[in-house]
């Protein structure tokens, strides 16, 4: 008997071992692994470069408070507003992606307070969009735009309404006198991979601009080159100058760290910048950005950048996309998504699914027993997430136990519907 909570709906399956895009189950099975934690293994199981940073941290210092200056925190903050985001802000470490958008949205209420409504009443409501992840606190639930993550768990917290995606004349109709903030995945990763236009993106930040409010980016699962650039947004809309984002997943290569940045930019006539409201007793945590997580992540986003693994991204998504064209599987019906973060929609129509599955967790059950591992995202769609540098021979691999599987799933529904006629 497990004494673990079932919080998870677990494939049967026991990982012990990893090395690069390949994972061992407690029998001696080998599995690629195109899941990679969700977009967390951004160079693979137990990369030496990571190893070699954690073991050296964890000989010298593992935790000190935030009461005292950390040099790896420091440096981080610095590689990531210099080198990653590149616009002048200033960065809070977390430990998960769902502390991160916790933290822009209390900025997004501190602000709120800071530039209220005419009648001097703060502004705190959030927008944000259908088929979003925020997270599984009660903060990221609120901020989803997905009913299932909700259910069981009212009331809802007030201030937060979900537009859809993509729908610029919607989004400006909902804007409100408490309105504060618009929040948005550049790539939507649990709600199906969809992305965000770039007149979608221009426009929210026209809105933002003329009525005051926050701009805020959720890159968990996008950013640090998952989408071919340091930055997500800058994949579709390279101009955008957001207000905050958050970050957790690949930055830490397995290791847990999440992030928020807020901008350096003046929210008013004085000068005072965005990332000044954020001051001393507004925000915390034990854990985040204690020596080791920064060590473990400033070691991904060296190697990242060291061996330009953003253009190899790039390189690898044309290589998925043009290969899948060529097969016209009828059960496949598009490739959505950017760089290495891919979401391949399926036809339930053309294959038998069981009663009681969902379409897309059924092929990922059967793709899981032929070698490969990948997450569903959605009733109807699979996500590729394979690390950042991925070999040519393991994505023709993987592509090739795709196309079989999809394939078979095809042919023994066609068989069924022939001998039922």
């Amino acid at each position: 008997m497990s004494h673990v909570l079932s919080t998870y709906a677990r494939f049967p399956l026991t990982l012990v071992r990893g090395e690069g895009s390949r994972v061992w189950d407690d029998a001696g099975k080998s599995y690629l692994d195109f899941c990679t934690g969700i977009a967390v293994c951004s160079l693979g199981h137990c990369p030496p470069r990571l190893v070699q940073a954690i073991r050296e941290q964890a000989g010298t210092l593992l935790h000190v408070s935030n009461l005292y200056r950390i040099p790896q925190q420091e440096e981080l903050a610095r590689v990531i507003v210099e080198d990653h985001v590149r616009i002048p802000g200033k960065v809070f470490f977390a430990n998960s992606g769902a502390e991160s958008n916790d933290g822009l949205i209390k900025t997004a209420r501190k602000f709120g307070h800071a530039r209220p409504q005419a009648d001097g009443s703060p502004r705190y409501e959030v927008l944000s969009f259908t088929k979003s992840f925020h997270g599984r606190t009660l903060g990221g639930i609120n901020a989803t735009g997905q009913d299932k993550v909700k259910e069981g768990f009212d009331p809802m917290l007030p201030g937060f309404r979900h537009l859809p995606f993509n729908d610029l004349a919607a989004l400006q109709a909902a804007i409100a006198p408490e309105t504060a903030a618009i929040l948005l995945e550049p790539v939507q990763g649990e709600g199906g991979v969809n992305v965000a236009t770039p007149e979608f993106l221009r426009g929210i930040a026209a809105l933002c601009k003329k009525h005051d409010l926050l701009l805020l980016l959720d890159e968990v699962q996008a950013g640090f080159g998952r989408c071919g650039q340091p930055m997500a947004w800058r994949a579709i809309a390279p101009e955008l100058e957001p207000d905050g984002i958050s970050w957790a997943k690949g930055m830490g290569g397995g290791f847990p760290i999440g992030a928020f940045w807020l901008s350096d930019r003046a929210v008013d006539s004085a000068g005072t910048p965005l990332s000044s409201l954020m001051g001393p007793g507004t925000h915390g945590t034990t854990y985040g950005g204690n020596p080791l997580a920064c060590a473990a992540s400033l070691a991904v986003l060296a190697e990242i950048a060291e061996k330009n693994l953003e253009a190899e991204v790039l390189r690898q998504e044309s290589r998925i996309r043009t290969t899948i064209a060529s097969w016209k599987l009828p059960a496949i019906t598009e490739v959505r998504g950017i760089g290495l973060l891919l979401g391949i929609g399926l036809d339930t129509t053309k294959f038998a699914v069981p009663a009681g599955k969902l379409p897309a967790a059924f092929v990922c059950g059967k793709l899981l027993e032929a070698g490969l591992l990948v997450p569903p995202a959605g009733p109807e769609t699979i996500r590729l997430l394979p690390p950042l540098n991925v070999t040519d021979n393991e994505v023709d691999e993987a592509l090739a136990i795709f196309h079989r599987v999809v394939s078979e799933l095809g042919e023994e529904d066609a068989v069924g519907s022939g001998s039922g006629g």
